[in-house]
């Protein structure tokens, strides 16, 4: 019998037994973890003290139940459980399905190419190819929740004027008198089929925000009570059921407090999609940002038509997008290898959170979500933009040059509004260096959806065993492009070359491995190709 084969039956019988015992695994000497919870990712690799249960919380971005080491093992289980790491144990616990513990690989990208073959292999599709083809440009961070349709269309032409090209326009939330209705408002929309075609002949595709909540007191949350196809509160009994429950379950969320859908129910997905299509054809859409879904928002207490972990309700709410080729996600559980794309969380107007990207961004590849777009350029939570009378220029510069060769960049708030024109052109020039590098990263997500080979990938993935396993400030696009942008207020970046030969974005031939510190033009992205090994 082979190792493998052991691994596997031995945790069938862990996991047999999981929901009376925790596992206690012994860390080796210099093994390194990841996975979990991407929002978590500059933690990471793991430290004693961290801790994490999945089931309920996703950290409000991607997660799945996968832990991955750089001596080859991963831990895997088709349901959330916890997991700590103390004094050199790594402890599972509150284990919901069976645990597989697997030791046939020997470093971080062979544990991940094994586990992900095995369990969320990719399935030959694409998301729609301009989300990495052009920039992306979202109304959020401008607007807020004044979305209307006289500011979207300056918006647009700003873009155009200002010499950006066009893309995918995104249009956020509050487009609708309330949650639930499906058609635009028409106190803010004169006429928004005219305004989409508008956007078309600019050049850009159309994508509006949808969440799966349903304002209560209205005329559509009436008609979903009817039907049932809302989440209900089980009011404290325990041994309640679908069919005897009869008060909607009413959800704390960022925009206060709603019903949500229940898509454990056939007729919830169908009523939703029918909608969403509705939209595409009455106002000539193109896609849909899908936003909340958080599995924190579904109470493992509430009654569905079919019993299901909060993680679960996250993950059907993900299989909507798979109807939509031009989609985005920002929250989601055990969805890898799926033509989805995904959002890392809200990152504020800060350094600190610039620093988050590229652990952020590699670690959802090693969770199989290789689709990913960064944060919006310059940070997306807008709480952050408050009372700002002016906002840091060189942030807004680096966050661009940070996003550049990411698998997908996202502007929302208006660089030709915020930045001098010396910084909007190193902005419009990092534009430009994505541009020529663009046919690159197409041909690294096409070969992505048929492998799950992630398109942006970690010096530890992609140079195992070299000690660059901390390594957090640069990344590799694809296996021929090592990434370092400028993520600190000064202009000195640190960077750690590989061993091979490398040919510097300067023109300079170094020879790795190499660690050194170089300045950096306001105005440059610093890449270095490898041209032998």
């Amino acid at each position: 019998m082979s190792k493998a084969i052991k691994i596997i039956l031995s945790a069938i019988f862990v996991g047999l037994a999981a929901s009376l015992s925790a596992q206690t695994i012994a860390i080796k000497p210099g093994e390194k973890w990841f996975g979990g919870a991407v929002n978590d990712a500059h933690s990471m690799p793991f430290t004693d003290g961290y801790k994490l249960n999945l089931y309920g919380d996703t950290r409000g971005n991607q997660a799945s139940p996968l832990l991955v080491s750089t001596k080859g093992r991963f831990i895997w289980s088709e349901e959330p459980f916890k997991f700590t790491f103390d004094n050199g144990k790594l402890i599972i616990s509150e284990i919901h399905a069976a645990l597989v513990v697997d030791s046939s690989a020997n470093n971080l990208q062979s544990a991940f190419k094994l586990a992900a073959k095995r369990y969320f292999p990719s399935k030959g599709k694409l998301p729609d190819t301009l989300l990495f083809a052009k920039p992306q440009y979202n109304t959020w961070i401008e607007l807020v929740y004044n979305q209307n349709q006289k500011d979207i269309i300056k918006y647009a032409k700003a873009i155009i004027d200002n010499g950006f090209p066009p893309g995918v326009l995104m249009i956020d939330d509050n487009w609708a008198d309330y949650y639930g209705r499906f058609d635009f408002r028409a106190d803010r929309f004169r006429n928004a089929a005219a305004m989409v075609d508008s956007l078309h002949d600019m050049g850009f595709k159309v994508m509006l925000w949808v969440s799966p909540f349903v304002s209560p007191d209205t005329e559509v949350y009436r008609e979903l009570l009817a039907k049932r196809v809302l989440l209900f509160d089980n009011g404290g009994n325990t041994g309640l059921t679908w069919d005897k429950a009869d008060k909607p379950a009413i959800i704390s969320w960022w925009n206060g407090y709603s019903s949500v859908l229940d898509f454990t129910n056939p007729q919830a997905k169908e009523w939703f999609t029918g909608r969403l299509n509705y939209m595409m054809k009455t106002y000539h859409l193109d896609g849909f940002k899908l936003d909340a879904g958080d599995a924190d928002f579904y109470p493992a207490s509430a009654v569905s038509y079919k019993k299901a972990t909060p993680n679960e309700h996250s993950r059907l709410w993900g299989e909507i997008g798979l109807s939509f080729p031009l989609n985005e996600y920002r929250a989601m559980w055990k969805m890898g290898g799926e033509p989805l794309v995904e959002r890392l969380r809200d990152k504020q107007h800060t350094w600190t959170d610039l620093q988050k990207l590229i652990p952020h961004i590699t670690t959802a590849g090693l969770l199989g979500y290789q689709f990913t777009c960064p944060d919006m350029i310059g940070g997306g939570e807008f709480g952050s933009f408050i009372g700002k009378d002016k906002l840091d220029e060189q942030l807004i510069v680096r966050s661009a040059q940070c996003s550049a060769l990411m698998p997908m960049m996202q502007f929302s708030v208006a660089p030709w509004r915020v930045l001098s024109q010396q910084n909007l052109s190193a902005v419009k020039k990092a534009v430009a260096l994505r541009a020529r590098y663009t046919p690159y990263i197409l041909q690294l997500a096409k070969t992505s959806a048929q492998t799950g080979e992630p398109i942006v990938r970690s010096m530890e993935y992609q140079f195992p065993n070299q000690g660059l396993v901390d390594v957090k400030g640069q990344f590799m696009l694809g296996s021929k492009y090592l990434v370092a942008p400028v993520t600190t207020k000064d202009n000195s970046k640190i960077v750690y070359l590989p061993k091979g030969t490398w040919i510097s974005d300067d023109g300079k031939k170094i020879k790795g491995p190499l660690k050194y510190n170089i300045m950096v033009a306001a105005d440059r992205l610093p890449v270095f190709e490898l041209i032998k090994n």
